[in-house]
Parts: C-alpha cells; sequence; structure tokens
C-alpha cells in the first residue's frame, strides 16, 4: 500500500448530469453525461473528453484494382497514394462514431462502410474533410468495421479496418463471493488500511470473473473504525476523484453497494480517506463485460417483503441465525428468465448487533454479507443479487437475535433488456452537494435532477450528512419537464413512499441508488424527514438504452 494523491480534471467535473438547485429556484442543467457526441467532435477532443478512440493508421490501407477494373495491375493498384485513416469511438451504450480521413486523390470516392455487424452504409464523399459517421449496435461487444474508398478515375479502391467495443457493457450476475478482507488477508496482506492510504481489490480473472470485466458490483464494507473518514472507491490507474462509497465513525460497522469500472490490470483501488486505520471487506455479486448477457430493466419500487406485516414473509421477526426465501421471478413485474435482481434492503427494531446476508437459492450461505446493523438501528443497503434457479432468493439474519427486515424491489437483469452499463466519460464524479452549492434540502421537500432521453435508469450514490433530526431519502420520477422548471410552471410530483436511505440525528450516511427517470429524464430526491439536512450526489454511470 503507498499514499495516494487526489487529482481531479476540469474535464471529468464537467461531464455529467446536470442537477437543478431546488424547486424555488430552478435553473436550466446541462445536458447528461449518455449525449451522443456531436457529429463535429474529431478524434482529439474526443479523447480529451474521456473516450476510448480506436484507431487505425493510414499505412495499414490495403489497396487494389476496382474488381472486374481493365488496364489496372495490382502493382500500380498497390503504388497508388490513395490511403484511409479510421478512427472511432463510443457515443451512447449502444452507439460508434466513425471519423474517416482519406488522402492521395482529389475526385470524388464512393465510400463502404461495413459496421462488422452485417449492416453496410455507402456514401460518396471528397478527401478535403474527413467523412463522420455514426451506428448503432443492436447488442454490446467487439466489431471490426471496414472502411472500403473507391477511386474511379484510377480504378483502385483502399481498404482499411479498426477493432471497436462498444461503450455499453452487460451484466453477468455471480454467486456472492469475498474477494477482499483485509483483517484476515483474504486478497491482500493481513492488516488494516492507515489513514488516507489504499489497498487494492483483484477482480478481473477472481472466481468466474473473466479477464476483460469492465466494471463490478461489489459490496463493500468498513469495520474496526477508531475515527470518522470515508472510503473513495476507483477503477485503478485513473485519478481518484472526488466522490465517495461508504462514510463511517468511531466503532461504526458500515456497509454500501458499489458498481465501479475496473482498471486495466483488472483491480479496483479503496482509499480510506479519514483520520484512522480501517478493516475494508468487499464481497462481489456481479460484474459487466462488452458481451451481450443481460441488460438492467427498471421498476418502480415495489415491496416484496414487510415481516411487520406479515407481507412476503411470516409475520414476525426474523429470528437470529435463521433464514427465510423470497419468490422473486414471475412475481411483481419480474419476469421468469430474469437473472439477476435490483433490491433496497432495510432493517429496522433488531434487538442485537448482526448483520444480513442475501444469496440466490439452491446454495449454502456463503461467506459474505450485505448489510450490517447495530441494536434499534434501522439501516438501508442497496443489494444485487442472482436469482437462484427456482426463481428465489434467500436472506439470512446473522446476528443471534430477532430483527424486522424490509424489502424493496426496483429493478431487474434480463437478457431480453438492451439497456447496458455506460461507465462516466472519464472518473466519477461529485454533481450535487448543498453544503456548497446551495441551502440544506429542506424538510418535506424535494430537488429535481435532470438528465436526457434513453436512459433506464442513473447509477447515483447519495449521502445525507448534517442531519438534525431522524428521517428517510426516496428517490423517484419526477414528470416535470426542463421547460416546466425553466417557466416556473413545474408542479411537485406525488410524494413517494418507499425509501433509499434512512438517518439519525447526527449521522452521515450513503446507499447506492439505482434512479429510473420518468420520460422526460427528471428524477427526484425527497427529504422525508421533518428537518432538514444535507445531500449530496455521485453519479457513477447509468444504463443506457439507445
Amino acid at each position: 500500500m503507498r499514499k495516494r494523491r487526489l487529482v481531479i480534471t476540469a474535464a471529468a467535473l464537467a461531464a455529467g448530469v446536470g442537477l437543478i438547485p431546488g424547486m424555488a429556484q430552478a435553473q436550466p442543467a446541462a445536458p447528461g453525461p449518455h449525449k451522443a457526441t456531436a457529429p463535429d467532435v474529431d478524434p482529439a477532443a474526443a479523447e480529451a473528453s474521456g473516450a476510448e478512440v480506436f484507431t487505425s493508421s493510414e499505412d495499414r490501407s490495403v489497396r487494389t484494382p476496382i474488381p472486374g477494373a481493365k488496364h489496372q495491375t495490382a502493382a500500380a493498384a498497390d503504388s497508388s497514394p490513395l490511403s484511409v485513416r479510421l478512427h472511432s469511438w463510443g457515443t451512447t451504450a449502444h452507439g460508434m462514431f466513425l471519423y474517416s480521413t482519406f488522402t492521395g486523390v482529389e475526385g470524388p470516392l464512393s465510400v463502404t462502410i461495413s459496421w462488422g455487424d452485417g449492416t453496410t452504409d455507402t456514401v460518396t464523399t471528397t478527401t478535403e474533410r474527413p467523412l463522420e459517421s455514426q451506428h448503432s449496435y443492436a447488442e454490446v461487444g467487439h466489431y471490426t468495421i471496414t472502411v472500403t474508398a473507391t477511386d474511379p478515375a484510377s480504378n483502385t479502391q483502399a481498404t482499411n479496418k479498426v477493432a471497436v467495443r462498444t461503450k455499453g457493457s452487460d451484466f453477468t450476475p455471480h454467486t456472492p463471493l469475498r474477494l477482499l478482507d483485509t483483517r484476515n488477508g483474504t486478497g491482500v496482506a493481513k492488516g488494516k488500511v492507515p489513514a488516507n492510504w489504499y489497498t487494492s481489490v483483484k477482480v478481473a480473472g477472481q472466481g468466474s470473473i473473466p479477464d476483460n470485466a469492465t466494471a463490478v458490483v461489489l459490496n463493500l464494507t468498513v469495520t474496526n473504525t477508531t475515527d470518522s473518514g470515508h472510503v473513495i472507491a476507483s477503477g485503478s490507474g485513473k485519478p481518484m476523484p472526488e466522490t465517495s462509497s461508504v462514510n463511517y465513525g468511531p466503532g461504526q460497522t458500515v456497509a454500501n453497494l458499489v458498481i465501479m469500472p475496473v482498471g486495466s490490470d483488472g483491480r479496483v483501488n479503496l482509499d480510506n480517506i479519514g483520520w484512522g486505520p480501517v478493516d475494508l471487506i468487499a464481497d462481489v455479486t456481479g460484474y459487466f463485460t462488452p458481451t451481450a448477457s443481460s441488460g438492467y430493466k427498471a421498476l418502480s419500487p415495489t415491496r416484496f417483503v414487510d415481516t411487520r406485516e406479515g407481507k412476503g414473509a411470516p409475520k414476525g421477526q426474523v429470528a437470529g441465525q435463521s433464514s427465510f426465501g423470497v419468490q422473486i421471478s414471475g412475481v411483481g413485474g419480474v419476469p421468469k428468465g430474469a437473472t439477476a435482481v435490483s433490491l433496497n434492503v432495510t432493517v429496522t427494531n433488531p434487538r442485537e448487533a448482526g448483520h444480513l446476508t442475501v444469496h440466490p437459492s439452491g446454495q449454502a450461505t456463503p461467506t459474505a454479507s450485505n448489510l450490517n446493523f447495530t441494536t434499534g438501528q434501522t439501516v438501508a443497503n442497496s443489494v444485487i443479487v442472482p436469482i437462484g434457479p427456482d426463481g428465489r432468493i434467500i436472506i439470512r439474519n446473522g446476528s443471534w437475535q430477532p430483527t424486522d427486515v424490509v424489502i424493496d424491489v426496483n429493478g431487474y437483469y434480463t437478457p431480453d433488456s438492451n439497456a447496458a452499463y455506460v461507465p462516466p466519460l472519464a472518473i466519477p464524479t461529485r454533481h450535487f452537494d448543498t453544503r456548497k452549492d446551495g441551502k440544506p434540502l429542506a424538510a418535506r421537500d424535494y430537488l429535481p435532477l435532470l438528465g436526457q432521453p434513453g436512459v433506464e435508469a442513473y447509477i447515483l450514490n447519495t449521502t445525507v450528512t448534517n442531519t438534525s433530526g431522524s428521517g428517510f431519502l426516496s428517490v423517484a420520477p419526477d414528470p416535470n419537464s426542463r421547460e416546466e422548471y425553466d417557466n416556473g410552471t413545474a408542479t411537485p410530483p406525488a410524494r413517494p413512499i418507499s425509501s433509499n436511505l434512512n438517518w439519525t440525528t447526527g449521522k452521515t450516511v450513503a446507499n447506492l441508488v439505482q434512479a429510473p427517470p420518468a420520460e422526460g429524464g427528471m428524477v427526484a430526491f425527497w427529504n422525508q424527514g421533518w428537518e432538514d439536512t444535507d445531500l449530496i450526489v455521485d453519479f457513477f454511470g447509468h444504463y443506457g438504452t439507445d
């Protein structure tokens, strides 16, 4: 482990969703992170913005006679100055931009573009300016684009190819597996992570995670704390972002879910930004690759389980050291064939400290956890878990005493959905912080977030701090439009009844939210408490359908 330095680039902070700073003073927001790259953007500008640019230089051009051409030899065609240079980069989950440059001739060219998925475009152009083309793939993945420029004046054609990868990645569930535990040396040398130092989690190649994993779902837990602080998760090889993933205080054990791009070395870094050393635990439940698998489908939060009422489980607290099953597939909008489910799991009224473990049915309880709690605490955490072969998941109470459990389903993964994961342009970014950007979020009030069409859900880490009472945060679609906020005609959306995180006086609490927007791209953050609180929103990507 070694000390790291905080580095934030202006470009990284500028790219992302826009937040309107409140109901009364609503202002137009910036465009969202998934907006397609403008057609007149050149490769250098695209690369500077954080896009991965795929290139094939002009010296890779292969020159041949036009098929059937008379009075043209292969040797003569090979000596032709005609050449093709290619740059390409992903613009959306499935979208690809191609920037083709032609040199060596003056007359018009006939250009054929084979996108590598069986589709072809043919256009006429000249060498005076680059040819700009866009395409959308039906499936995420790796493709080879072939561009052939034909010069009728010399009966010569030049062909070049560039291998590309879509910006979007599909999800594959993974049986819960512990990748890191500094308490016993799992995945790293045994010992706490010192203050303002970091450790890294090896992701690629672990369990059944392939080497080409682009992102990972991790449940991060911090424990054995002696002071306050937070943990920043980031892809290795990238600047450390100005975001947070887990907030902790002295003596706390706190967990939070993270969806994080994986570095080029297959690792994720975990920085302990605090005044004392901590132990860190990381459990994986899924990963993303540029290979067709499962896309995300958002649902309106639906309560599947509430043991206080006997909904979805026997009425009464879940006994210590016991488990119960929940039918997921074929219930509440989750279809049969779904591979994994996205949950918000809440523990309330626990009689003793403990933890919950959520796992697929049909297997033994893994050495992993999803949610940690103390006596009498109400605490929530996001969970993404594979669905068992019988369509069920299992919840185990790892405490020695009973507790109530509440489970809300907010989405699922299925091969039938084309909503693929798209990472931030450069690094995860902080998009709103009422401590710096305005006044606290008022009690019983909301803040709207403005995005763009084509988003199935935003992946956000929400944090409340400077709390002066108890309450909970709800994140829900906002049916208002940007124009309605601009002209002052927006009306408060219906107050949601589901919760995403719970807090008590003086606590700083975070939880990951996979937030589906309304048709116009809007999401609302509701303070459901009776006192004002500060709200922080960090952007970790989105699921794109276009």
